[in-house]
């Protein structure tokens, strides 16, 4: 069995940013590090999107970025500027090309195209079965998300965030390219909380995509036949060709994913508990996880003791405990926050960035009473 001092299990936006920032550190330059991905990672598997203010780390791969946003959905109809924030999206392609052959290059990383089967720690060491070898770690980083695990428990609710998208191509101009489209909830939510999601790359060219927060998936012809329905009434005499097709579920739960972590096996990315369990988002906060968790190896403190406590993380789960039991109430919350509050503020309060007074901003917002019967229920 090959033996290394750090293996990292999964090449996706955690991995890649990971490795990277291993490789590139010359505290690390000493140390063997090995990547296991069964996916060769040359195909446009996804898009990743986030909002920041100003210039960012990844501006140099931004394949679209908007300054305003559309929200859409009972009694709203609003197109508003998002400054001093720009909505900003990566392509997975764009993203690979970038960091595969780079991270490939460093002398001190090996990249293998396994698929793993097992993790397993013992007499102070980590064993990584895949289905043609066996490796031994130090140190594992893991972004396999165990989803029994998850779905098991009952202590924390979960929901899936599950979206099916288009890229098409259109006859003639019916997008506004300078706005992305966040939350259309005019659509039928048939008891969820259902909404479109439509990014413009040009005034005849964008991803739109039919997205549901709720506890079951769609069958396929249920989301296409969803965006089908969306392009006819919204783009009315228009004839379109389908360039890409997108499909993805990301778990929505704050469930505890830190606690299977040891002084040897870490998890990494969704599998880490690295994605906003309110919304999905992740991309952005698994750029600022791996800059703390480099620092964190470097400064020679257990993996073990990574984790911070935040407040967000509570408002996440009272957010998240209202859906699950009524899942009928997100088109009318987060409308009614779009209604009430600066979009700004909104974005600020998602990127866990606000403070106390903006956050009773927030709360205050929609309906108090089903937040109220969670936060009891929650206590008690």
């Amino acid at each position: 069995m090959t033996q290394f001092d750090y293996i990292i299990v999964g090449a996706g936006a955690a991995g890649l940013l990971l490795a990277d920032a291993m490789g590139s550190d010359a505290f690390f330059s000493n140390k063997s590090i090995l990547i296991l991905e069964k996916e060769p990672k040359n195909q446009n598997d996804r898009t990743w999107c986030f909002w920041e203010k100003g210039e960012g780390q990844f501006d140099f791969l931004i394949h679209q970025s908007w300054d305003q946003i559309h929200i859409a959905g009972k009694d709203l109809e609003l197109q508003t500027s998002i400054a001093p924030y720009t909505y900003k999206m990566v392509r997975g392609i764009d993203f690979y090309q970038h960091f595969v052959p780079k991270i490939k290059a460093y002398p001190n990383i090996t990249w293998n195209q396994e698929a793993v089967q097992y993790i397993n720690e013992e007499n102070g060491r980590v064993i990584v079965t895949t289905e043609h070898s066996n490796y031994i770690g130090d140190y594992v980083f893991s972004s396999l998300y165990d989803k029994e695990e998850v779905t098991q428990q009952k202590k924390y609710p979960l929901l899936q965030q599950h979206f099916l998208g288009w890229t098409i191509k259109t006859n003639r101009s019916v997008f506004k390219s300078d706005t992305a489209t966040f939350m259309d909830f005019s659509i039928p939510q048939n008891g969820n909380t259902r909404f479109m999601y439509v990014l413009p790359f040009s005034e005849t060219k964008a991803l739109v995509e039919y997205t549901l927060f709720s506890e079951h998936l769609l069958e396929k012809e249920a989301y296409e036949e969803a965006i089908k329905n969306y392009i006819e009434e919204q783009f009315p005499d228009t004839t379109y060709t389908i360039q890409e097709k997108e499909f993805g579920t990301i778990p929505m739960t704050c469930y505890p994913f830190h606690q299977k972590n040891t002084n040897r096996i870490f998890h990494i990315g969704i599998a880490g508990g690295w994605a906003k369990s309110s919304t999905g988002f992740t991309f952005l906060n698994t750029s600022k996880q791996i800059i703390k968790l480099v620092e964190h190896l470097k400064m020679e403190k257990p993996l073990s003791k990574f984790h911070q406590k935040s407040r967000f993380g509570f408002y996440d789960m009272l957010l998240l405990d209202i859906l699950y039991k009524n899942n009928h109430l997100g088109a009318s919350i987060f409308t009614s926050l779009f209604k009430q509050r600066k979009a700004s503020l909104i974005l600020k309060f998602l990127a866990n960035e606000t403070n106390l007074w903006e956050e009773l901003q927030i709360v205050m917002a929609p309906k108090p009473m089903p937040f109220i019967k969670a936060l009891v229920n929650r206590i008690f």
